[in-house]
């Protein structure tokens, strides 16, 4: 009999979610540095670097490798045989160490969890409470796998209940483009096929536990159906030619990841779930010794890479642009903003909505300003903001044709692609959207040297901030004709790829 305590439990939870806020899994990282070292778009190319770069910042630095900081998941496998020496619940013991996780002072972690989801949405202020997964087995231990969720990638889940002769790989390959960039590739699908529609779903999420391995099964070759479907679709949906950032390019997954559950006859439930650059996930045993010790990872585990911008570099003022400096870039190109910038996300482009309808003032000028899609994590020590990389610029779409039009705001800034609404609206105000690199939130934040809540302070992290930047780097997603690079990379890189018939990692 296993004696398992309470503060045990708690402390390894909060442990493991500092850990792996700064800590990338070796694996991961080995597998970026591969696709890094094949990439031949020199966007792309660029876009894997700042991730690599941030993530080793982060390894050395010990802050956040993305502002999304995450929802947590718990999956915990109890031993029949372990006696708990505790007065709370198990849920209720993981939700205290996600708690002191994410309030811990030396690394604060973004609280993103809200209350009343379809109603208040309130942030509860620690994150918690996580979500939580139990399976009794037997043995005398508990073993734990704490993963920490961005939203962005989270939203990009995708679900369907087939037809029992339908082809998965044909439905996988009609939803990934439809996933756009938002999750944030390069990453790991994780695929649950069969079960019940819940079961398929809790398949899709564990997969992406595991390590990614695919070259080894490359090179041993499938013996199961559900390694078959890895390596075809590995392969299929780098043909895609999606790439990273959503840019185009050779790596758009890392691996994938299947497991499957027997079903009813008549269903063949199927489930996406996208892992991000942000991937975040560790795993410990409790045996009754005392809390986990994780073991950090070398520094020499992470490779020396160096940015190679090119020659479209332009440097940006501002405090001066001119709707007439916005027409002369083009799609791809390379900025480094300088100047104060704004921020806006959900809640506040909400709130300036509907104080535009109702005819008030906005808290802030927004005529011939950028408004940059994010939620910064809080500062500590001398920082003047935590890590603070763009949010998913899709979810603003609805409001960019009146921000554009009420405020006479010039210019945005996030992360991914935008819809045809929102692009339209660019075209018409010949505005423009630029996109910052997801997943490199603490590199980002280095560019800013200065930070001011300037409006909605009841907000939070969704806040309406000024910040002064030097040297922020960005790429134009969207020029003032509306042309995308979101839709013309991926083109082009899917057509080289047929062409070259490049082999893909």
């Amino acid at each position: 009999m296993t004696v398992i305590r309470q503060e045990d439990l708690i402390e390894s939870v909060a442990g493991a979610l500092q850990y792996i806020s700064y800590y990338h899994p070796v694996d991961f990282i080995q597998a970026m540095d591969k696709a890094y070292q094949r990439e031949q778009n020199p966007a792309a190319k660029d876009a894997i670097a700042q991730i690599l770069i941030n993530s080793r910042m982060c390894a050395e630095g010990h802050r956040p490798i993305c502002q999304d900081t995450g929802i947590v998941t718990v999956f915990l496998k109890v031993g029949m045989n372990v006696q708990w020496e505790a007065d709370m619940s198990v849920t209720d013991m993981c939700n205290e160490g996600i708690r002191r996780a994410y309030l811990n002072p030396d690394n604060v972690l973004r609280a993103s969890i809200l209350a009343d989801p379809d109603g208040a949405r309130t942030n509860t202020k620690d994150n918690t409470p996580g979500v939580i997964h139990y399976e009794i087995v037997p043995g005398d231990i508990v073993e734990v796998h704490v993963a920490a969720k961005g939203g962005g990638s989270e939203a990009k889940s995708k679900f369907a209940m087939l037809n029992p002769s339908d082809s998965v790989v044909d439905w996988v390959l009609s939803q990934v483009p439809l996933m756009g960039a938002g999750w944030c590739p390069p990453g790991m699908l994780g695929i649950g096929i069969g079960g019940t529609a819940e079961k398929a779903m809790l398949l899709a999420k564990e997969a992406l536990l595991e390590p990614i391995d695919i070259q080894d099964l490359q090179e041993r070759g499938a013996s199961t159906r559900s390694e078959e479907l890895r390596l075809e679709l590995h392969e299929k949906v780098n043909k895609l030619g999606i790439g990273a950032q959503g840019l185009g390019g050779l790596t758009t997954v890392m691996d994938v990841k299947v497991n499957d559950f027997p079903t009813h006859a008549a269903n063949k439930a199927v489930a996406i779930i996208p892992n991000c650059a942000a991937t975040r996930h560790t795993h410990f045993t409790l045996d009754g010794s005392g809390a986990a010790a994780l073991k950090p990872p070398k520094l020499e585990d992470w490779p020396e890479v160096t940015r190679e911008a090119g020659g479209n570099v332009k440097r940006v003022n501002l405090d001066t642009v001119t709707p007439e400096e916005v027409k002369t870039w083009q799609p791809g190109d390379t900025l480094l903003l300088n100047g104060k910038m704004l921020t806006g996300r959900d809640a506040a482009h909400k709130k300036m909505v509907d104080m535009i309808e109702a005819g008030e003032e906005l808290p802030v000028s927004m005529k011939g300003r950028f408004i940059y899609y994010v939620g910064p994590v809080d500062p500590i020590g001398d920082e003047v903001v935590g890590p603070a990389g763009p949010t998913t610029a899709t979810r603003m779409d609805k409001f960019t044709r009146t921000m554009l039009e009420k405020t006479g705001l010039l210019g945005m800034i996030g992360k991914a692609e935008r819809g045809p609404t929102a692009i339209e609206a660019i075209k018409d105000h010949q505005s423009v959207y630029l996109m910052a690199v997801g997943g490199a939130a603490y590199l980002v934040a280095q560019a800013i040297k200065s930070s001011t809540v300037v409006g909605f302070p009841e907000l939070g992290m969704e806040a309406i901030y000024e910040f002064e930047l030097e040297d922020m780097p960005v790429t134009v997603a969207v020029d003032h004709l509306g042309e995308s690079v979101h839709k013309t990379g991926p083109q082009l890189w899917q057509a080289k790829i047929e062409e070259e018939a490049i082999k893909v990692i």
